[in-house]
């Protein structure tokens, strides 16, 4: 039986369904943006995106942490 996902990631099911992009999409787009702080990019994804903060905040995490 495999682990339960945690932390950032376990908000991806839930991100994928209401936004209708996989995260490797919205990670990506985070990637390639000019901006580089954590909040400057939760942000922009809920002003260009309309985002949720929580789901902005877990993608940005996760992309960020991966660096």
């Amino acid at each position: 039986m495999s682990e339960p996902v945690k932390g950032p990631a376990s908000y991806f099911p839930s991100i994928e369904k209401k936004y209708g992009r996989p995260a490797g999409e919205w990670a990506e787009l985070i990637r390639t943006s000019p901006l580089t702080r954590h909040m400057e990019l939760v942000s922009w994804l809920k002003s260009e995106h309309g985002i949720g903060h929580g789901h902005a905040n877990a993608l940005v995490a996760h992309t960020l942490a991966q660096k």
